[in-house]
């Protein structure tokens, strides 16, 4: 970053770490302990939908991979678009194996960024409950790099429990890098794995 870059407020962005969904596996065990969220086995990746060929085929090769997986005991993953247009790409597994279903979010970002697509990755999700049926989300920010809590609140309207994702902003803090902007903590209504 230079010096004109300093005076007229430009940052030099974030670079992706996907090898930082690999610490989703022991921030579930924190989180189980403070807050008795346990993984529900969902988990999703979503994207900026980008019409043409190379783009479909991407997103099958990475469907065609992961349907592949010999140890695969949920449904097959499945392409998903929402009311705002973004496209999510869906796993499920069995909510003991959450290490798979995050090998899983990783390969597909991997995929996407291989093959070009990097710039339409918007985020990872991985869906918890606990024992009283409350939803909690740990999203990663794939253009920052980190993680925060979406827990909305069950019912109708578009609520969420800002105390409790804040619980467990506070209990994970060691445990995975933590979004401090919380203006950046993006409601995702009705997102699949939630």
């Amino acid at each position: 970053m230079g010096l004109l870059d300093i005076l007229l407020g430009r940052t030099k962005p974030v670079a992706p770490d996907l090898d930082r969904l690999f610490a989703l596996p022991s921030a579930a065990v924190t989180l189980e302990a403070a807050a008795g969220f346990t993984p529900t086995g969902g988990g999703a990746v979503c994207f900026a939908t980008v019409e043409g060929a190379a783009f479909e085929q991407s997103h099958r090769e990475v469907q065609a991979l992961l349907d592949a997986d010999a140890d695969r005991d949920g449904p097959p993953v499945e392409l998903t678009r929402d009311d705002y247009g973004y496209s999510w790409l869906v796993s499920r597994r069995s909510p003991d194996r959450l290490h798979l279903l995050v090998n899983d979010l990783h390969a597909v970002n991997s995929s996407m960024e291989v093959n070009g697509f990097g710039p339409q990755l918007l985020c990872s999700l991985v869906g918890f409950r606990d024992p009283e049926g409350r939803a909690l989300a740990l999203v990663y920010l794939y253009k920052r790099g980190t993680f925060y809590p979406f827990a909305p609140l069950p019912g109708a309207g578009q609520r969420r429990d800002n105390p409790l994702e804040l619980r467990v902003r506070a209990a994970l803090a060691d445990d995975l890098r933590i979004e401090q902007d919380l203006s950046r903590w993006f409601p995702v209504w009705g997102a699949p794995g939630v």
